[in-house]
């Protein structure tokens, strides 16, 4: 089922016309709130603009209506990663090998940080 809004959205963003997207995306929020696919694309958006703390807002969201989406989680865990939250990075990466044991990416990064109990 196509929605338009979130397939404009999806060609903004792929235009690298992020910014343009944010604000078309703030614009129709209110009949997208709980839709995952919608919050995972704001909260890429926000990942590209190097914005953890609104990344972690939508992917917690999304996560709140889709817990295992492995996508998500992933991007959530790079987001971690990248603030020097191992143990967050690692708890998504645990979440997602639970779904998808041979996820390589997780396995990558559980590998690069390690499975230890630091920050």
């Amino acid at each position: 089922m196509f929605n338009y809004p979130k397939r404009k959205l999806r060609k903004m963003v792929k235009n690298g016309d992020y910014r343009e997207a944010l604000e078309f995306g703030a614009s129709i929020e209110g009949r997208h709130a709980r839709d995952p696919d919608f919050l995972f694309i704001m909260g890429s958006i926000h990942y590209l603009l190097e914005n953890a703390d609104r990344a972690l807002h939508y992917f917690d969201r999304s996560l709140r209506i889709h817990d295992s989406d492995t996508e998500t989680l992933l991007l959530k865990a790079n987001v971690h990663e990248a603030l020097g939250n191992n143990r967050e990075a690692r708890s998504c990466c645990r979440r997602i090998l639970d779904v998808d044991r041979d996820n390589a990416a997780a396995r990558r990064m559980m590998d690069r940080i390690g499975s230890g109990g630091g920050a």
